[in-house]
């Protein structure tokens, strides 16, 4: 069933996502608030579609299909988006750049691992980098309208977690991509060997 709970909410998230944008691009400080509130919203939502989904035996091919999608473009849009403002500047958009490549890396291998039928679980590492990432996004958009904590500010914190989410997500990209490429390699192994061999 396309239109049951958990895939509105992945829906929404997917809407909320040029919102959260048009926030950050106005700016401090009720801009970054009514952005972070938004993004809020798109990240509890993420949680409960999944939980949702598995709790109410609602799992469909179409929230399968979404729910990463989703994921994906509020990240890469959040990101870009900061870059715009100069939230993230200088040496800080290289892990930024780190995290949005991985991002398609992995996105690829999901999709040629799927036409062979192969899954590519997520690792719980992955699991400790989306959050820390989602964090540290959610520091970036509040940035100059929160407060100093003493020992960083909102805005360094989420500059910490990022560097953070891109060291990880190196280790991670590297562990897909590996697993990956050794599928490959069996593949193509398995097709040399069925090949019909040549005789006089």
């Amino acid at each position: 069933m396309v239109f049951n709970i958990p895939n509105i909410l992945t829906v929404s998230r997917i809407v909320i996502i040029p919102v959260v944008l048009g926030f950050i691009w106005i700016g401090a400080p009720w801009g970054n608030w009514l952005a972070f509130a938004a993004y809020t919203y798109a990240c509890v939502t993420d949680f409960f579609d999944g939980y949702l989904a598995r709790a109410w035996h609602q799992q469909s091919a179409f929230g399968r299909f979404l729910d990463p999608i989703a994921d994906k473009l509020l990240v890469a849009g959040v990101l870009f988006m900061l870059v715009g403002v100069e939230s993230i500047s200088a040496l800080h958009i290289l892990p930024a750049a780190v995290i949005l490549c991985r991002e398609i890396l992995v996105s690829g291998l999901r999709e040629f691992l799927a036409e062979a039928q192969v899954g590519m679980p997520v690792s719980l590492l992955a699991k400790w980098k989306t959050a820390i990432q989602m964090l540290a996004l959610g520091f970036l958009i509040v940035g100059t309208a929160g407060p100093d904590f003493g020992f960083a500010t909102t805005w360094e914190i989420g500059i910490y977690g990022l560097w953070v989410a891109a060291v990880i997500t190196i280790i991670t990209g590297y562990d897909y991509l590996r697993a990956g490429l050794r599928h490959i390699a069996e593949t193509d192994a398995a097709a040399t060997s069925s090949e019909p061999q040549g005789g006089e």
